[in-house]
């Protein structure tokens, strides 16, 4: 099974190519646009998430075919309402994904890649984790439910291509009633931003009602700092890769307790033992 995210790389390829140009032939001295060595790096990482996720996929394909076949429940892919009920079970399932990698700080040393970039653009989606082991917990239920495994990576990489196009600058707000019900690029800017105001907001797939629901929403206001509260200052993919990692290593070496060590691990991003 090979995932439709795999067939749009030539279509990302090309619209990034047009954004740069756009940012070469029509600037904007409020945008950033593209950095090559940044860009460089942002395609590196998004080729070796592939390359790394090609087994870990065929073994999530596994799991979820052993949780679906001992699900008592077979729904139909033939019926409309099991896809209406995947695409919100899907969008829940990776709202709460996004957040706990943000909250947990063994997750977010993944999910810190996809952070560090302080440019923003159609380069900036590709730039992904090259740990995607994390993410099964939170789809094995669908498939719990009696949703076939199939339909499953196939919400998900609809899903992957509706965020791609969140990372840009070049649109601003989108009519009212989309910017309530849907996450879009101003929603997502936020959430890339490192201004206070900015932090653990919007973790929203397609949709953007959940973090209405949940109070993590936050509307763009102030210009976005895009990239960490400390930002890497490296380009070399497998530091951008390992960098968070090695700081948790650091921090277990020096902890006191195992209670400090656990802390470290799965307390939020920045905690520190009160010495």
């Amino acid at each position: 099974m090979i995932p439709a995210v795999l067939y749009a790389i030539p279509a990302f390829l090309l619209l990034i190519t047009v954004e740069a140009l756009s940012y070469r032939f029509a600037p904007d001295d409020a945008e950033r646009g593209y950095e090559a060595r940044d860009t460089a790096t942002s395609l590196t990482m998004g080729a070796g998430s592939q390359v790394i996720g090609v087994p870990w996929k065929l073994l999530t394909i596994g799991l979820y075919a052993a949780a679906y076949t001992i699900s008592p429940v077979r729904l139909s892919p033939g019926d409309w309402w099991v896809w209406v009920l995947l695409f919100f079970a899907d969008d829940f399932a990776y709202y709460w994904f996004h957040r706990a990698h943000h909250e947990v700080r063994l997750l977010w040393a993944g999910h810190v890649v996809h952070h560090s970039s302080v440019f923003f653009n159609f380069s900036t989606a590709l730039r992904q984790s090259w740990t995607p082991m994390t993410s099964l917990p939170f789809w094995l239920g669908l498939a719990l439910l009696g949703i076939p495994p199939w339909m499953i990576f196939l919400q998900q990489s609809i899903s992957l291509l509706y965020q791609f196009f969140l990372h840009t600058e070049r649109i601003n707000l989108l009519p009212r009633p989309i910017e309530l019900l849907f996450n879009t690029p101003s929603h997502h800017r936020v959430h890339h931003g490192s201004n206070a105001e900015y932090l653990d907001r919007n973790y929203g797939g397609i949709l953007i009602v959940w973090d209405r629901l949940f109070g993590t929403f936050q509307a763009e206001g102030d210009a976005v700092r895009y990239g960490l509260t400390k930002n890497i200052g490296t380009y070399n993919p497998l530091r951008v890769a390992t960098h968070e990692y090695a700081a948790i290593w650091r921090d277990l070496r020096s902890a006191s307790s195992w209670r400090e060590r656990v802390g470290y691990l799965l307390r939020r991003p920045g905690w520190q033992p009160a010495r």
